[in-house]
């Protein structure tokens, strides 16, 4: 599958990118917790539309009706207040937007494409980070509690993934075009840092902050393949062999411990400061696309086929849970976020 090669722009390509577009996390704690609830976003197929759903421990809960196809993509839970990013479809172009306890909130008005990636709150102030086009060109934005900001002026393709605030400040992760190809890149309070030249095409899908570092996940082309890599401040490190494509979805920076989850080829796999795991055999087609660190124990949220239907699940170390009852319907978790007692 091609990671986010381009933006949606129809809704045909909109399920070929339907794992691409990530996240922020900040979704770790260091001190002992015990968790109370796992919940997770993504969608659940019944008949030919996609709903979105988040889903509170295996408990779903619907956020559109169906009549439309529609993704969950990012979750995070504040108190008793759940906040989902996504977007919808309204028969002629995406609509980005969020829900909060299951009350939709557009950001975009339907007559141009857009979706919603990544969500974060702060305080009173809800950020959600997508992309919307001008009319011929998607623009990197976020919205601040409604109010669009744009990041690109629109002269170039350009996109977002992830949003997470430390403090005053917002940091954004995503790519826009620079000479022959996009380049993964990030923007602190709107001020753009490019990670790579643009001379073969990259795309950061992630970020996080800890302390005076930021960490930033994606992938780039060797010419070849996609090869899996972050980079802290600024600097590369690569997780994959470029022998395959290899794709990052998700990232979590625990202390000195830096946490990626993707997949390569056929197979799901955590990366755990630079060393692989994989979540699955690669017999059927399989993917790890959010991530939770509570303590110990390690929680990545996706999806694996099961040789009929995609099936929406976690991994708890390595082991797997289905969140879903009914398997027959096609189903993917596309982010993870635990609360704790």
């Amino acid at each position: 599958m091609n990671r986010i090669s381009s933006h949606t722009s129809t809704i045909l390509l909109l399920s070929i990118c339907l794992y691409s577009c990530k996240k922020n996390k900040s979704d770790a704690t260091t001190v002992t917790a015990t968790v109370k609830d796992i919940y997770t976003a993504g969608y659940e197929k019944v008949g030919s539309k996609e709903i979105a759903k988040f889903w509170k421990n295996t408990a779903a809960s619907a956020l559109t009706d169906g009549t439309q196809i529609a993704y969950a993509y990012d979750i995070t839970v504040v108190g008793s207040d759940v906040y989902v990013a996504g977007m919808e479809y309204n028969g002629s172009n995406l609509i980005a937007k969020y829900w909060k306890n299951g009350t939709a909130f557009n950001l975009t008005n339907g007559t141009k494409n857009a979706v919603a990636y990544s969500i974060a709150v702060a305080g009173s102030d809800v950020y959600v980070a997508g992309s919307e086009k001008n009319g011929t060109k998607d623009v990197a934005k976020y919205w601040k509690n409604g109010i669009g900001i744009n990041l690109t002026d629109g002269t170039n393709y350009a996109g977002t993934n992830a949003i997470t605030v430390v403090g005053i400040d917002v940091y954004v992760a995503g790519y826009e075009v620079l000479g022959a190809s996009y380049a993964a890149k990030y923007w602190k309070n709107g001020f753009a840092t490019s990670l790579t030249s643009g001379a073969t095409e990259a795309k950061a899908v992630a970020i996080s902050v800890s302390g005076s570092n930021i960490y930033v996940a994606g992938y780039e082309s060797n010419g070849t393949n996609f090869v899996a890599k972050y980079w802290k401040n600024g600097v590369p490190t690569t997780l994959s062999s470029g022998t395959e494509n290899a794709y990052v979805t998700d990232m979590v920076v625990l202390g000195n411990d830096v946490y990626v989850t993707g997949y390569q080829g056929n197979t799901a796999i955590l990366w755990k400061n630079g060393v692989a795991t994989n979540l699955t055999n690669g017999t059927y087609y399989a993917n790890a696309n959010g991530i939770a660190v509570v303590g110990n124990d390690v929680y990545v949220a996706g999806a694996e086929h099961n040789g009929t239907k995609l099936v929406a699940k976690y991994w708890k170390n390595g082991v797997p849970v289905n969140i879903v009852t009914d398997v027959s319907l096609s189903s993917a978790a596309n982010a993870i976020f635990i609360t704790t007692n």
